[in-house]
């Protein structure tokens, strides 16, 4: 019998559902295999130049005084030591001259061409189901009345920062998203994935022939080939914050609510039957 103090809203289509999965898929393979491309030259530049003496990033295999070899990431002019991590970790029990460990990339083993192929396909299929979900959403509306931030909330926007520090989560009609969640939203479907797809196709050689202007538009093919790894991993974080946030505010009504498009909110008083 069902629980009458629960009601049942259809939060998500079955086209939503649908590219949000296919994205999770592609997003953990462009990321694994991006970073097997990343340690054939592990290290990233600003401009048209590489200027070995003064990368952004390097990630490399260094040597102590005494001679023992370490992982040593350098970021901005500074140095860590990210031995057993980052530049030296182990591989078929053995320690690697790697930037990014076996385990986190595709294939494990250090295959360029591999990695190229996985990376091209994900990329167009990521390419297809995001114009996908875009097109459906503006055509359903979904982005403005679901995504788009509201002039009230913008009003509120100290209380919901407050809320989310204190891990308060709205119940029942009011578990719609809030400000923050809706401006995390459109920066990441409007701003960081189509920068992430742009600055990608700036690195064939085949699309710099037919729009050449592309490189001028992002600085340089250095900073284009350094903007989708920033871009990556600013989805990366978001991703990490979304999975939380789903766990903290009801993981298996969340969970739910994606796979089958049904979201259960507390009933208020009152409420006829649905």
């Amino acid at each position: 019998m069902a629980d009458e103090r629960r009601r049942w809203i259809y939060r998500y289509s079955a086209v939503l559902r649908g590219t949000h999965w296919v994205n999770v898929l592609c997003l953990a393979i462009l990321v694994m295999s991006g970073l097997q491309i990343f340690n054939a030259h592990p290290a990233l530049y600003w401009g048209e130049d590489s200027d070995v003496e003064q990368p952004i990033l390097s990630i490399a295999t260094s040597f102590t005084a005494e001679g023992r070899p370490i992982g040593v990431t350098r970021l901005f002019g500074m140095s860590f030591d990210t031995t057993g991590v980052l530049g030296r970790s182990r591989f078929n029990d053995r320690p690697v001259q790697r930037a990014f460990p076996a385990w986190s990339t595709i294939p494990s083993a250090q295959d360029l061409a591999t990695g190229r192929v996985w990376h091209l396909f994900f990329a167009w299929i990521f390419t297809i189901n995001g114009t996908l979900y875009l097109v459906y959403s503006i055509v359903t509306r979904h982005i403005s009345s679901a995504l788009l931030p509201r002039r009230e909330q913008w009003k509120h926007i100290g209380s919901t920062v407050r809320e989310h520090l204190l891990l308060t989560f709205r119940k029942g009609v009011d578990a719609d998203y809030n400000i923050i969640q809706r401006v995390s939203y459109v920066v990441v479907i409007l701003v960081l994935a189509p920068l992430m797809v742009l600055t990608g196709l700036t690195m064939s050689p085949a699309v710099d022939a037919a729009a050449p202007w592309l490189l001028d538009v992002f600085g340089g093919r250095q900073s284009a080939r350094t903007l989708p790894l920033v871009t990556t991993w600013l989805l990366v974080l978001f991703v990490f914050v979304h999975v939380a946030m789903v766990l903290l505010s009801g993981v298996l009504n969340n969970i739910r609510s994606m796979i089958t498009g049904w979201y259960s909110v507390a009933r208020e008083a009152g409420h006829g039957q649905p």
